[in-house]
């Protein structure tokens, strides 16, 4: 699993902030639809990226609760919404939500519950804390939607397949509607948000996970740093001879408390 310490959290700071994940929270945002006076839970709400406009939206007649098991993702959102007495945040994991049953009429969790181990558990406690009717929207990834133009297919294969590890479900989104309405939701849409990127450029997403990536995977699966370096240098070359491509999918499903 990937570590979520001061460092880590820093890091992943500076990933949210490209371009490409700003996209996905815009579309995150509008499909979410905060109104003024609601409250609003975002499970995982990391360095507090989506917290911040999420709180714009409710103004201080709202409130907003953010919850992450990490102290370092906690203190860097409470950085970025020192100026919004509306915003809290709790230092938990998704399974046990500290709130009273129903408090809740909007919740979100992005690339969240793939790392969780009980999802059906942890779906059952956002269910639990969600008014009857209140909304919610997960989003999360599935590890094969990945396209990656590499030449050397077999490294990057293996590259790939270390870096599972970083999770617990890396296939979620297949079962999500289903684990949604078991868990006592209406399933309303299902849509996918593409993050794709056509070159290596500085701020773009895949340049900085390529890193996050190859950090993580030296030294498993009997990958090398000598590996891991040729699977860097391989994708470097593919940008530099004008023919890099990364796309992946983020899976969308908005639902309502039954």
């Amino acid at each position: 699993m990937l570590k979520f310490d001061e460092e880590g959290a820093r890091r992943i700071e500076k990933l949210y902030a490209s371009p490409d994940v700003e996209a996905q929270r815009k579309h995150v945002l509008s499909l979410l639809t905060p109104k003024a006076g609601e409250r609003v839970l975002d499970v995982g709400s990391g360095p507090g990226y989506l917290v911040a406009p999420i709180a714009e939206a409710v103004g201080p007649t709202g409130v907003v609760h953010g919850v992450d098991p990490s102290s370092a993702m906690n203190s860097l959102a409470a950085a970025r919404t020192a100026d919004m007495p509306w915003v809290h945040f709790d230092e938990c994991g998704a399974n046990t939500l500290p709130f009273a049953d129903g408090v809740f009429d909007v919740a979100v969790s992005t690339q969240v519950y793939e790392y969780v181990a009980d999802v059906s558990g942890a779906l059952r406690e956002l269910r639990r804390v969600l008014r009857p009717g209140g909304r919610a929207l997960v989003l999360d990834t599935d590890a094969d939607s990945l396209v990656w133009h590499t030449t050397d297919r077999l490294l990057h294969r293996r590259v790939l397949a270390a870096w599972e590890d970083h999770l617990v479900h890396p296939r979620l989104p297949r079962v999500l509607a289903g684990l949604l309405r078991r868990a006592g939701f209406h399933v309303t849409e299902q849509l996918v948000h593409v993050m794709f990127n056509a070159q290596m450029a500085p701020d773009a997403f895949s340049t900085s996970y390529m890193n996050s990536i190859a950090q993580f995977v030296a030294g498993r699966r009997g990958l090398t740093a000598v590996d891991v370096e040729a699977w860097l240098t391989d994708l470097r070359a593919r940008n530099d001879e004008g023919d890099y491509l990364y796309s992946i999918n983020r899976y969308i499903f908005l639902a309502t408390a039954a």
